[in-house]
C-alpha cells in the first residue's frame, strides 16, 4: 500500500525556517520532519511513498537524490565527475521507494491528492495519506486492520490535541487550586494518518481543500475514526519545533518506534 505525504504547503508560521526550505524539511535532530514520518510508516512495512510537492519542491528532491553523498564517504574525480562511494561506512541505509509529484505551487490540498491518483496502481484498492508536519507513536498496522474491519471509504485518525494555553482549576469559592500546563482536550481532531479506498478520488474536486471531500463521506456514512490516545505532535510554529527538538535531544522520543 502506498502512502501519499502532503509536502506542498508554504508553512507561513515557521517563516524563519521556511524562507529557505519547505515545511516538511525542517529538521528534528539531524533529519527532516519528513524523514521521521517516513520511518514511522516503514517500521510497519509500508515503505512506498508518493510525495505531493509544491513550495520549494527542488529542496526535497535534492535531499533524496543526494542522500547517498550526504550519508557516505566518497571520492570524486572532478575532471570527469566520477564518484566512488564507500557504502560500507554508512551508519544507516533507508529502504524507501519514493515517487515525487510536483502538484503546483498554489494548489489546494484536495487537488494535490487528485494529482497523485495516476501513481497508485489500479490493483491497489487502498492508499494511505498524511500531512508532512506531524509525528506519532501510532501503530500503522492496527490502523490498517481497523480500516478493513470498518469497510468505509475513508478512515482518519482521531487524537486529543493539547491546548496551546495553560488552564486554571478553581474551586467553588473561586480560589485557584492549580494551573494545568497545556492540558489535553477532550474533543477529537483529525491527526492525519488516514486510509482511503481509491473511490475517495471521486469525492475530491479541483480547487478544493480535502475537508469538503471528507464532509461528503460523512454525509454518506463512509468515514470512520481510529481513536489514538498515544503520542501525537504537529509542528506549526518555531516554539513547537523547538519542543520537538528538545524531546529528541533529551532521548525521550515517543515517536521513534523504529
Amino acid at each position: 500500500m502506498k502512502t501519499i505525504i502532503l509536502c506542498g504547503g508554504t508553512g507561513y508560521r515557521l517563516k524563519e525556517e521556511t524562507d529557505f526550505k519547505p515545511k516538511p524539511m525542517v529538521y528534528v535532530g539531524d533529519k527532516p520532519m519528513l524523514w521521521h514520518i517516513m520511518k514511522i510508516y516503514a517500521h510497519y512495512g509500508f515503505s512506498e511513498f508518493i510525495l505531493a510537492l509544491g513550495y520549494k519542491a527542488d529542496y526535497i528532491k535534492d535531499f533524496f537524490l543526494n542522500q547517498k553523498a550526504f550519508t557516505s564517504d566518497f571520492t570524486l574525480e572532478t575532471k570527469n565527475h566520477k564518484v566512488k562511494y564507500f557504502l560500507e561506512n554508512r551508519s544507516e541505509i533507508d529502504n524507501f521507494k519514493v515517487t515525487f509529484v510536483d502538484t503546483g505551487l498554489d494548489t489546494q490540498v484536495g487537488e494535490r491528492i487528485l494529482k497523485c491518483q495516476k501513481y497508485i496502481p489500479e490493483k491497489d484498492d487502498y492508499f494511505m495519506l498524511t500531512y508532512g508536519d506531524g509525528v506519532s507513536d501510532i501503530n500503522i498496522k492496527k490502523l490498517v486492520e481497523f480500516s478493513r474491519k470498518q469497510k468505509t471509504i475513508g478512515t482518519i485518525t482521531g487524537i486529543h490535541p493539547r491546548s496551546r494555553f495553560g488552564s486554571i482549576v478553581a474551586d467553588e469559592n473561586n480560589l485557584i487550586r492549580e494551573f494545568s500546563e497545556k492540558p489535553v482536550a477532550r474533543d477529537w481532531i483529525n491527526g492525519g494518518y488516514m486510509i482511503f479506498n481509491r473511490k475517495f478520488f471521486q469525492y475530491l474536486r479541483t480547487g478544493e481543500m480535502e475537508h469538503p471531500a471528507l464532509i461528503r463521506l460523512v454525509e454518506e456514512k463512509e468515514l470512520s475514526v481510529f481513536k489514538h490516545t498515544g503520542f501525537w505532535y504537529a509542528v506549526d510554529t518555531n516554539k513547537e519545533l523547538g519542543e520537538l527538538n528538545n524531546m529528541w535531544n533529551s532521548g525521550n522520543i515517543p515517536w521513534k518506534i523504529w
